[in-house]
């Protein structure tokens, strides 16, 4: 297998489907971990060599709690990919945060409770630092498109990531809001983690969905799939111009994640 494509995207976009690439092609790969959740679509956008994973699947089969995140993330290594790219849908925890807007986290507050997080293993043991969790190469291209499209965008965000795939209780919520989590979704931890112990770039692009329960008003799946199937063309103007603007150089620290890390 050639390990020639420079750019990974989560979530089925769009772009992939839509002509757009030349050459697509359908990739199957095993991984010491299983299989990833669909298959790899991989193809040239301007030039550059890119990769789709549905992180839920195709068909949108696979709950937040089930998704095998290390086969994903090994697959993506295994082609060569250096960047990651990860479109999410979460909910707002901030009134200021409104649905449509889109946010850029820069940390998170795991509440997950049964996924495996790490590629360490007995007979290797990782101790990578996720101070600052995310490539800040990477967010800076995203800022920049995203200021130059004229969107809505914040920045300086936390993602809480929470097990799923059930909605929070208003408890839950308004306890969320308190130790200073600004937006709630399920998919972000072990996915930006593990992408750090694989030593490649890794940023999220959050569309906001929905307020979170806090806003008394329980929020349901149709309300959420409406919002974001509006919003699939503003991302994909995002991604495209992004694709074209991200460095071909890293000049960050991802690549050298483990040099620190490991006993």
């Amino acid at each position: 297998m050639e390990k020639d494509v420079e750019i990974g995207i989560f979530g089925g976009t769009g772009i992939y489907d839509s002509g757009l690439l030349e050459n697509p092609q359908e990739i199957n790969i095993d991984t010491p971990y299983g299989k990833p959740s669909d298959t790899i679509t991989v193809g040239v956008f301007n030039e550059r060599k890119i990769a789709f994973l549905p992180r839920h699947g195709k068909k949108h089969t696979i709950p937040p709690h089930m998704i095998n995140f290390r086969a994903n993330i090994w697959a993506f290594k295994e082609l060569g990919i250096t960047r990651i790219i990860a479109p999410s849908a979460v909910g707002s925890l901030k009134e200021e945060l409104e649905p449509g807007h889109f946010v850029l986290p820069s940390q998170f507050l795991d509440f997950t409770k049964s996924r495996k997080g790490s590629f360490s293993e007995k007979g290797r043991v990782i101790h990578i630092s996720v101070a600052d969790p995310f490539c800040p190469e990477l967010q800076s291209s995203i800022l920049n498109v995203v200021n130059n499209q004229n969107m809505q965008i914040h920045k300086d965000c936390t993602y809480i990531c929470i097990e799923g795939p059930r909605f929070s209780t208003k408890a839950e919520s308004k306890f969320f809001r308190t130790i200073g989590a600004d937006i709630i979704g399920m998919t972000l931890v072990p996915e930006c983690q593990l992408s750090r112990e694989a030593q490649m770039c890794y940023a999220s692009i959050s569309t906001i969905t929905d307020y979170d329960v806090w806003k008394e008003k329980p929020v349901t799946a149709k309300e959420v799939l409406e919002i974001l199937s509006k919003n699939v063309a503003r991302t994909k103007t995002i991604l495209t111009e992004l694709i074209e603007k991200i460095p071909k150089t890293r000049t960050c620290s991802c690549a050298k994640a483990l040099e620190e890390a490991e006993f």
